[in-house]
């Protein structure tokens, strides 16, 4: 008899690295069923930013269930999304002077990406949407199409379409030079550049390679879409609700993106939920033009909003800060003692180790998992190992895992090391 599992198809990519069954969670703390501890650096990619099961929120959610609350509601007026908007406001955009509309959109970031560009092509009339080197926003095809990931593009099996191309700050050495220049030829109006619809960007690429735009680089970005009457959308899926230390990535450069995507963390609880942020002169829909099933579900929004919630007190951001300087001090001090073989990457609660030797950081990462250390590899090439724990880690767990972390990076270099000491005798 074949494992239940055997039956999912073979595009399953997680468990193949991590075959532990899970039966368990707590914060930052998951049980398989064999009742093994495993630490989480993974949070599912960044929608766990509250980490499993936060109580508060948890609560929330179990409460409004025993209530008889309704779960489905498509976009009818519901009392969750009513609080949802109000929290979001009070807590979110009005002090950070941000006025935006809020669209709810299918589930998934992809679903907020396509809805993104959609609305950008429909109040420019443009087609064309600049996209960065090393960016990743989904695999529908439009979310696709802007993305720069050759394993993901290749699945498509059609041509992906109206996307020009720009070097992201520090790919190949670009800078805002590049953007410059990107601007001229628009404008020159001879040379067979189009005016975009929109700048798609992701302020820190996850997947990328943990990149990190400068605050200048985006404000060039930011001034460079207004020269052109662009829309500049920001992808804040995976670096949004506090992963890199203020609730937006965009805010520590002082811009204000036309539209940004929310999804992963914005649902609470690891529930799905999508949104878009437009301010309100794009919000140029007509009732039904673009809809879902699922783009405002009940239950995401209860935890949705008790997350908010979270922020209202200054300290939880503190916090987070506290958690950035402690993982910043240990990759820095790795760093150090592997100077050739190691780099910084990364940003907040979304660092990383960049390894210079190929297959070095797919080889930490095993090394790692085999401690029971949920973590992952990301960059073009898979040379980052990419430390995301959530935002609520308490601190010695978050010790512990940089400890069994230590020991797994230190057990793939030394394994390296003797392994061309061999080849060298």
């Amino acid at each position: 008899m074949i494992s239940p599992f055997e039956l999912e198809s073979e595009v399953r990519s997680y468990c193949r690295r991590i075959p532990s069954v899970f039966a368990k969670a707590k914060n930052a703390v998951l049980w398989d069923e064999e009742g093994h501890v495993h630490l989480d650096l993974l949070s599912g990619c960044g929608a766990l930013n509250y980490g499993h099961n936060h109580p508060v929120i948890q609560k929330a959610v179990l409460d409004y269930l025993a209530s008889d609350g309704i779960a489905l509601a498509m976009d009818l007026h519901t009392a969750p999304k009513r609080a949802f908007l109000n929290e979001l406001n009070q807590t979110i955009l009005a002090p950070r002077h941000l006025d935006y509309k809020v669209q709810f959109t299918g589930p998934t970031g992809t679903n907020a990406i396509e809805a993104a560009l959609k609305l950008a092509r429909k109040v420019t009339r443009r087609a064309s949407v600049v996209g960065f080197s090393n960016g990743f926003h989904g695999m529908t095809l439009g979310a696709l199409a802007a993305s720069d990931n050759r394993l993901a593009r290749e699945g498509a099996g059609v041509p992906l379409q109206h996307i020009l191309r720009l070097p992201f700050e520090g790919f190949a050495g670009a800078g805002i030079s590049e953007l410059e220049h990107f601007g001229r030829l628009v404008e020159s109006g001879t040379s067979g550049v189009d005016r975009p619809a929109a700048f798609l960007v992701e302020t820190v690429q996850g997947e990328g390679g943990l990149n990190v735009a400068s605050c200048e680089w985006l404000q060039a970005l930011s001034a460079l879409a207004k020269r052109l009457d662009a829309l500049l959308i920001v992808d804040d899926i995976q670096a949004g609700c506090g992963r890199t230390g203020n609730f937006f990535s965009f805010e520590r450069a002082g811009i204000q993106p036309d539209i940004v995507c929310l999804a992963k963390s914005i649902g609470g609880l690891g529930l799905p939920l999508a949104i878009l942020l437009m301010k309100p002169e794009f919000d140029l829909w007509r009732p039904a033009e673009h809809n879902g099933t699922f783009r405002a579900n009940a239950l995401a929004l209860i935890a949705g909003t008790s997350a908010l919630e979270l922020w209202r007190d200054p300290s939880f951001a503190v916090e987070i800060g506290k958690r950035a300087k402690r993982i910043g001090a240990f990759i820095g001090d790795l760093c150090a003692e592997y100077p050739a073989q190691l780099n910084p990457k990364g940003i907040g609660l979304m660092q990383g180790i960049a390894f210079k030797q190929s297959g070095l950081a797919a080889k930490a990462a095993q090394a790692a998992i085999g401690r029971r250390l949920l973590i992952e590899c990301c960059g073009p090439v898979d040379e980052l190992l990419k430390i995301m724990p959530p935002l609520t880690i308490e601190l010695e767990i978050l010790e512990k895992a940089l400890d069994r972390l230590r020991l797994a990076i230190d057990q793939a270099l030394e394994t390296t090391t003797a392994s061309y000491r061999l080849a060298a005798q």
